[in-house]
């Protein structure tokens, strides 16, 4: 088995200097959502534009991308990529149940405004899973106060809140046109890009579970642009499943966004082949190259953090040991 190649870069992905023009097969990327997650200066805007064009420079034709994002800017961000000359082609969504809410209680709020002292009703245990330090708060958790409202206006306000639990992240896929005058067939025989890896990427019948539909595949079902954590039972469709992951699943790895190596390696395997390479521009703790040498592809990265860029280095060199 050929051994796959990955690359490093410790500094600022805009120019991606150092990869040369339509010499990557896929992108796929976790980028900042702008959305100032836990205060992180990192986050407190969308990426530079750039960074895009960049992108579509380095690319082959035909070439498939899958660009993390959040909800709230989502909308800004697919113009963006659509602005630089990529064409939106869906939006994966990644399922899951353990997302922690982002409100609060309104009826406190309406204490403290009316100068009114909260009733303390108890204590609760707090665990802090992307404390800044690592994930020091899961041996160390903290006992905090309960508190109810006190008065009239805050007990009727009790609970509310201003925001949802959030319970997915979208994942925009995108691609970058074929080349001019070329079909798909001429631009995979060309460029090896153009397609996804459908077969590869089936989710497989469960064990004694009927084959459905009306041409069942033996491999299983085509992939869903819903991807979950948990199985779900409707009698029909199954979507391919993956749990997040939190900080002390690896005692080195602080990363505070840190994606499953098994979620990276399906959205690896479904925009490309092997040998084939797999750019991420934010690249972070290293998980798309994870994922990538993994499934024998090669890997170009860039991360700014020396932090970072040092654990990616670590898990890369890892995957590729004897």
């Amino acid at each position: 088995m050929p051994t796959n190649t990955y690359k490093i870069f410790n500094k600022d992905c805009v120019g991606l200097s150092g990869v040369a023009p339509q010499s990557i097969d896929a992108l796929v990327t976790d980028p900042p959502y702008g959305i100032g997650f836990q205060a992180h200066e990192w986050d407190k805007s969308l990426p530079n534009k750039q960074i895009w064009s960049d992108c579509l420079r380095v690319m082959k034709p035909g070439a498939f991308g899958l660009v993390f994002s959040a909800v709230r800017l989502m909308h800004r961000l697919m113009v963006d990529l659509e602005d630089n000359g990529f064409i939106i082609k869906d939006v994966l969504f990644w399922v899951y149940l353990n997302g922690m809410p982002k409100s609060r209680n309104v009826g406190l709020n309406i204490d403290k405004k009316l100068g009114v002292d909260s009733k303390i009703v108890g204590k609760y245990t707090y665990m802090q899973g992307y404390k800044k330090g690592g994930a020091d708060s899961y041996t160390n958790p903290q006992q905090k106060n309960k508190y109810k409202p006190s008065s009239s206006l805050g007990k009727k306000y009790d609970g509310a809140g201003l925001g949802i639990k959030p319970a997915y992240e979208p994942i925009i896929l995108i691609q970058k046109p074929l080349e001019k005058g070329l079909n798909v067939a001429e631009n995979v025989i060309k460029h090896g890009t153009g397609a996804l890896n459908l077969e590869e990427t089936r989710i497989p019948f469960e064990d004694g579970e009927g084959e459905v539909g009306h041409n069942p595949h033996p491999k299983g079902r085509v992939a869903a642009n819903i991807i979950r954590t948990e199985t779900m039972d409707d009698g029909y469709d199954k979507f391919f499943t993956v749990p997040k992951v939190r900080q002390h699943a690896d005692d080195y790895n602080i990363h505070p966004t840190l994606k499953p190596v098994s979620l990276m390696q399906h959205l690896v395997k479904l925009l490309t082949f092997e040998q084939q390479t797999v750019l991420d521009p934010f690249a972070g703790s290293g998980s798309t190259g994870v994922a990538a040498l993994n499934l024998q592809r090669n890997f170009t990265g860039f991360e700014l953090s020396p932090d970072y860029a040092k654990i990616a280095q670590k898990r890369l060199k890892a995957v590729q040991l004897p």
